[in-house]
């Protein structure tokens, strides 16, 4: 274990402390501006190089939740301005909803292991996500950003991108980090679109693409072949691969799956 400053940087949680001041002030003013103070949760403030910033943007009125037990008393000792509203728990068992009764931002310097996670957690409740600001590793934030045709295009590309529009703001390098991870990082910004909902049922939304992409090698004729109805020649992109369709795409092949089942 690394040491840093009064904290220790633990393994097991995957942490790896930011310790630039300028890459931590650009994510907290990544964040839209809020006409109303707009209630923010960080995920994993650790010794709160990202707080800090959070705390200053009178705009926000800013949550915390914390696993690491040694950060929780430095995070209470230092940014005394949080209170009670800094938690000492797991963001994976909280239950957003009860948590809180209006829409909120999510931010984070998010810990590697459980960043594919938090996007899930963000899907269930995007109703009430209107932004999230989040630092991931550098190849699974181009996943998320990732087009049609892109080879690094896959199921949480598409599951997103129908109810998120996704920039890659920029990328992070490894020294920038106390201990310094093996890997860069890159900083996402997620804003929440206007749709309310696709053409089809969402759950055989998240089937048709997540059967798609398991076999992401075969044509859709073969990877979807157990979703699919004995007649399907009315069916269009069978003969492409799953990573060469838009969503809207996954939208027209599943309706023209459900209309060949009858």
């Amino acid at each position: 274990m690394t040491q840093h400053g009064e904290v220790r940087a633990k393994k097991f949680l995957g942490q790896h402390f930011l310790n630039d001041e300028k890459v931590a002030a650009a994510i907290a003013e990544a964040l839209p501006s809020a006409k109303e103070q707009m209630l923010t949760l960080e995920i994993g403030p650790g010794m709160g190089v990202l707080t800090k910033y959070l705390l200053n943007r009178s705009d926000l009125l800013l949550y915390a939740i914390e696993l690491d037990r040694e950060s929780v008393p430095y995070l209470i000792e230092h940014y005394p301005a949080l209170g009670d509203r800094l938690m000492e728990g797991d963001f994976l068992r909280l239950n957003l909803k009860e948590l809180f009764n209006a829409p909120f931002y999510l931010i984070g310097n998010f810990p590697y292991n459980i960043s594919t996670q938090i996007l899930f957690a963000v899907l269930e409740n995007k109703e009430m996500i209107p932004s999230m600001v989040g630092m991931f590793q550098k190849e699974v934030a181009e996943r998320i950003a990732s087009g049609p045709g892109n080879k690094d295009y896959g199921i949480l590309s598409v599951l997103l991108q129908p109810w998120y529009d996704i920039e890659y703001l920029f990328t992070v390098n490894e020294n920038q980090f106390n201990p310094p991870p093996r890997v860069k990082s890159a900083v996402l910004r997620m804003t929440r679109n206007k749709r309310t909902e696709l053409e089809i049922d969402e759950a055989y939304f998240k089937l048709l693409i997540k059967t798609g992409f398991n076999q992401r090698r075969k044509t859709l004729r073969n990877a979807l072949r157990p979703l699919l109805p004995p007649d399907f020649s009315s069916v269009p992109y069978l003969d492409l691969r799953a990573e060469a369709l838009s969503w809207e795409q996954f939208v027209t092949l599943g309706k023209a799956i459900i209309k060949a089942r009858g």
